[in-house]
């Protein structure tokens, strides 16, 4: 018996270390597509390929242009990202067929890559409102986020005890933290959309200066300036709520440490964003500053989406007496 399960045990682990490369590079390319797709953006390359879509200018390898270089890469490595994101899907499912968690992730990540697409091919193929079009780059962060997370997930041993559950038996976090977390969701979600809507609209520059707009504190609220001033309150807003948790998660790290690290990163994360979003006026929307803003924008989803996932963890402490219950494990305070 144990030559047998030593026999069968090596192919499994080898399974396993493939799908978690496949993960990683998942997650690598759909960082890559969302910036390539901001690129695409900021340098008006959307109709590099004019109204073809799959096809590029009507041929398989279109004819050189800087535009047209743009979109056709964009089209290439989105459909290289689309086989790892479909592998590892499958992958995923073999290996951890019975974690709903990754199941749900799995979904996401093939649901929102193949939205992705479908949005950017009717892009292409008809024209689209600045409110469709801003949807895009919400659609490609939770693609990303999606990945993101199911690449940790896979790199957590899949029978460990999970220490936020067992915090949560004794030491659960405030109900109003909790509801924070999932605001600062809905808030990254909101920002995001009205940036990307004031980018399609050409609306990025309506505050020509920095932090104020156009000299004011507080500008015409309606028209252009409206829209780009209400992306900057919004943003703000956003980061006073990411301080005030951080600060609060700063006071459970006892408890909840991984908790702390990822709202310590969304702070570092949204106050280097500020400071890009005004170098993108400042710059008068350099490529650079402007892909920076995107991918910290990314990046701080990806945070906030890792902290959802966490809060999730600490919603049903486990039932002393019941057979869930399980011991602490060592070194984490019991909270008494």
């Amino acid at each position: 018996m144990t030559t047998t399960n030593t026999h069968l045990q090596p192919p499994s682990d080898k399974r396993e270390r493939w799908v978690k490369r496949l993960a990683v590079a998942a997650t690598a390319g759909m960082f890559i597509v969302l910036m390539m797709g901001s690129t695409v953006t900021n340098t008006g390359s959307g109709e590099g390929c004019g109204r073809s879509w799959p096809l590029c200018q009507g041929k398989f390898v279109p004819e050189y242009a800087v535009e047209t270089a743009i979109e056709f890469s964009h089209r290439i490595v989105t459909a290289i990202e689309g086989i790892l994101i479909a592998a590892t899907a499958i992958g995923v499912i073999l290996i951890r067929r019975g974690s709903r968690e990754v199941k749900i992730y799995a979904g996401v990540m093939v649901g929102t890559l193949l939205l992705q697409s479908g949005l950017g091919a009717a892009a292409v193929m008809w024209p689209q409102s600045p409110q469709i079009m801003a949807m895009h780059f919400g659609i490609s962060m939770a693609s990303f986020a999606a990945v993101f997370l199911l690449t940790r997930l896979l790199f957590e041993p899949p029978d460990q005890v999970d220490p936020i559950t067992v915090q949560a038996q004794s030491n659960p976090p405030p109900q109003w933290f909790r509801y924070g977390t999932w605001a600062t969701l809905i808030g990254s979600v909101i920002v995001a959309y009205v940036g990307a809507y004031m980018r399609h609209s050409g609306n990025e520059l309506a505050c020509h200066t920095w932090p104020s707009c156009n000299g004011q504190l507080i500008p015409n609220l309606t028209g252009p300036e409206g829209i780009a001033f209400t992306h900057r309150l919004l943003a703000s807003m956003l980061m006073l709520l990411v301080f005030a948790l951080t600060y609060v998660a700063y006071a459970l790290r006892a408890h909840y440490r991984s908790l702390f690290v990822v709202y310590g990163a969304s702070t570092v994360i949204i106050i280097l964003q500020a400071l890009a979003g005004g170098a993108v006026v400042l710059t008068r929307l350099d490529l650079w500053t402007t892909l920076a803003h995107a991918a910290l924008m990314a990046w701080l989803f990806v945070c906030v989406t890792d902290a959802c996932r966490q809060i999730l963890k600490t919603r049903k402490p486990l039932r002393t007496g019941s057979s869930q219950l399980v011991a602490q494990p060592s070194g984490i305070p019991s909270g008494d």
